[in-house]
This record gives C-alpha cells, sequence and structure tokens, in this order.
C-alpha cells in the first residue's frame, strides 16, 4: 500500500494500453502511471466543471470503471483496502478525478444488490459508470410492474458521463408511505437504477472545490420504473465477501482526503527545498519552525492512514471468517473515516499556513484549489459529527436513529 505515485512496473505507458485491466495489481500499478497524467489537467478539470473526455477514457483505461465488478465478470474485483488505495492513488493526481471515480466505480457495488435478470440488461458492459444519489429525497409510487417515482437529487458527481443514474425514493401506495418488509422499517427506503436521459440534469455545480466533479443536480416526474430496477441495501444479490454489509460504497471514501493529503506535504517539502526565511535569509530546510510543521503533518498523515487501513482489514477480516456481529468493527471504520477527512484538512490548512502569500495565488500554487477541495469534501455526511454522536451510541449499546435504514446508521447519517 505505498504512499507515492511513481510506478515501475511493466504495464508501460498509458497510450500503449489496450482496454482496461481484470487483475487488481495491474488497476493500481495503471493508476499511479495516471495520477501525473490527473496532476496535469487538474486545472482543466476545474475550470471545466467536469472530467475531460480523455481524462474518462484513461480512467477507463486504467481499470476505475470496473474497480469493483466481480472476477466472475471479468472484473478485478478490488478489496475495500484496494479500492481506498486506488483512490489515494488517483487523489495524489486530482482530487476532482478520484471523487468521480470514487462514485463511477459505485458499479460494481450497485450492481451486486439488482435482480440478476436485470443486471444483465442495465450493467452489459462492466465498465459503465453510475452515478446518482442515495440520500431518499424522491418518491416511489407503486403501480403495476413497478414504481412511478418523482423527486429531486442533488450531489450527482460524474453525472455528465454516467451510464446508469440511481434515484433513491421512499416507497408510497395511494400515497402513503409503507413499510418495509425486509428490515420491518416503517418507511420502505428503495434505490432505482434507470438511464441518464431520463432525467433532467440541473446545471447547479458552482462550488467552493471539488469543481471538476461535475455534481449537478438532477430530476424527474412520473418516470416508471420497472420492479427488477429497484433494489434495497439491505438485500444484497451476491455472494461477495464485497457486499457483507452495506458501508460498502462508503468503505473506499477515505482514499481521497488522504491521497490529496499526501500530495500537500510532498508540494510543501518540495517549495521547502528553495526557499529562505525573508528576515533572516536560514534556508527553510535548516529552518526548525519548518522542520516541526512538516514533521507534524507526517505523523498526522500516518496516523490516520494506519487507521483507515488497518480498520478495513479488522473489518474485512470478519468478513472472511463469517463473524455475525459486526457493529464494532463498522464502527471503527466509520471512525477512521470521519478522521481521515478531519486530518486531512487539518494538514491542508497548516501547509498553506506555512507556505504564506504564495499559496493563495491560484495560477502559482495548488493549495488554493487543495483548501478549497478539502474543505468541500468535509461537507459530505461522512465527515460530520453525526459520525462521532452514532458512534458513541453503538458504543454505550444503543440504537442510533436514522430516518431511512438502520443498517446504515453507522456510516450514513442523514446528510446536512
Amino acid at each position: 500500500m505505498g504512499e507515492g505515485v511513481e510506478c515501475q512496473c511493466d504495464e508501460g505507458a498509458p497510450e500503449t494500453w489496450k482496454g482496461a485491466p481484470d487483475l487488481a495489481a495491474q488497476v493500481l500499478c495503471r493508476a499511479r502511471k495516471a495520477a501525473p497524467l490527473l496532476r496535469e489537467a487538474a486545472a482543466e478539470i476545474e475550470d471545466g466543471r467536469r472530467l475531460p473526455d480523455r481524462i474518462v477514457d484513461l480512467l477507463g483505461n486504467t481499470g476505475v470503471w470496473r474497480a469493483c465488478m466481480p472476477k466472475a465478470w471479468g472484473g478485478p474485483d478490488l478489496t475495500s483496502m484496494e479500492q481506498v488505495e486506488l483512490l489515494e492513488i488517483l487523489a495524489q493526481g486530482d482530487a476532482s478525478a478520484a471523487w468521480c471515480s470514487m462514485i463511477a466505480m459505485d458499479s460494481g457495488i450497485y450492481s451486486g444488490y439488482l435482480d440478476p435478470v436485470a443486471v444483465k440488461e442495465i450493467y452489459h458492459d462492466i465498465d459503465l459508470i453510475t452515478a446518482g444519489a442515495l440520500f431518499p429525497t424522491g418518491t416511489a409510487e407503486k403501480v403495476d410492474g413497478g414504481y412511478r417515482i418523482s423527486g429531486r437529487w442533488r450531489f450527482a458527481s460524474c453525472i455528465s458521463h454516467a451510464d446508469v443514474l440511481m434515484a433513491s425514493c421512499i416507497v408510497h401506495d395511494n400515497g402513503v408511505p409503507v413499510g418495509d418488509p425486509v428490515t420491518g422499517e416503517p418507511k420502505q427506503w428503495r434505490v432505482f437504477a434507470a438511464r441518464p436521459d431520463q432525467f433532467e440534469i440541473h446545471d447547479t455545480w458552482y462550488t467552493t472545490g471539488l469543481r471538476g466533479s461535475g455534481s449537478h443536480d438532477y430530476s424527474v416526474k412520473d418516470l416508471f420504473v420497472p420492479e427488477s430496477h429497484a433494489f434495497t441495501m439491505s438485500l444484497p444479490r451476491q455472494d461477495r465477501i464485497l457486499l457483507r454489509t452495506p458501508d460498502a460504497i462508503q468503505r473506499k471514501m477515505p482514499g481521497i482526503p488522504l491521497g490529496l493529503a499526501r500530495a500537500a506535504i510532498d508540494y510543501a517539502v518540495d517549495v521547502a527545498g528553495g526557499r529562505r526565511d525573508r528576515e533572516t535569509g536560514t534556508p527553510w530546510t535548516s529552518d526548525m519552525r519548518v522542520h516541526e510543521v512538516i514533521g507534524r503533518c507526517e505523523m498526522e498523515l500516518h496516523a490516520a492512514r494506519a487507521s483507515v487501513y488497518t480498520s478495513l482489514a479488522d473489518q474485512w477480516e470478519g468478513f472472511t471468517t463469517g463473524k455475525e456481529d459486526l457493529r464494532s468493527e463498522r464502527v471503527t471504520t466509520a471512525l477512521a473515516r470521519y478522521h481521515a477527512f478531519q486530518t486531512a484538512r487539518t494538514i491542508v490548512q497548516r501547509l498553506y499556513d506555512l507556505l504564506g502569500g504564495t499559496a493563495v495565488y491560484a495560477a502559482a500554487s495548488p493549495f488554493d484549489r487543495w483548501l478549497r477541495d478539502v474543505n468541500t469534501m468535509c461537507q459530505h455526511a461522512v465527515a460530520q459529527d453525526a459520525v462521532l454522536q452514532m458512534a458513541g451510541v453503538v458504543r454505550l449499546g444503543g440504537e442510533p436513529p436514522n430516518p431511512v435504514n438502520p443498517a446504515l446508521a453507522v456510516s450514513l447519517p442523514a446528510a446536512p
């Protein structure tokens, strides 16, 4: 689980790649070769508020879109730890590209909850891109053969390139919410898979950071979706370790702040090699103040990174050994995930302060973009204090409240 983006493998240069790889090691190797290209395109990605087509193709050839697809379908089937590493590598190139990758590669996760017959229709290619919101801000009225869904959803990262669009709804029957026969909850939360061209996409993504993720709103009214294209995250249809608990879509998320923090430290170290204190003339490489800042950042990043990978490995071991009660492991991974986001923000801010006035110029320093990116990603639900509250409730033997599905209560607090 190396932190650098350099790669000495035999995969060759990106322009020589022919087709996406089917092995995890190849995907990670190609990601290390792709990261410098993402870094070169970072300003273009941000200015365009979406990924350029050539970057979409690059990520596809890297194996990102198929990263979570099962081996039985020809996919590399990355473990949760490998998914984190993949995003960590990509984020060292560009955070928006990594964020799009994180969302789009959920194709291999969502497909594991769909009806097996519908999967062949929806995911006829393992390199398809998925976008969409998981939090249920829509309604689904039961009708013969399926549902009619209506609503408006936010934060659909990579929607401009999506092949499949997910929309989450609360199910109604004759206008009244119905209970969930799977979980026993009074409200039934379902996710619906459809085509992006069936929705209206709203150009709303004018934001502080992660501008290149193109996370626009989308809406629809009375769209018919067949029963087979609806699913619940509480009932996987594939017997895969990855799907043992419904937090699979979130386990990989800390790779992005970890990668961004790594890039920020490396950049600051490079800058320090040519800087002197303005008043004393002391080289930064000999300045104890600079030494302490860099050392503290390295310490905090390594601690946060170790927590993420160790907690995920413990959870994965529980999956593979068939452990029944995984609440403790899910709490630990949720806390490590939260801590990774918060630590990355602290590191980027500290280094931004260290570099002083030069860091404010967007054309001269990536820190302007990094500071905005890390603050924007920390607005996500997984980085909110509600995670701490839910973890505390579980640790004290209680059941954390969740307005949708208690199965996700530890890892999916309500959207802010």
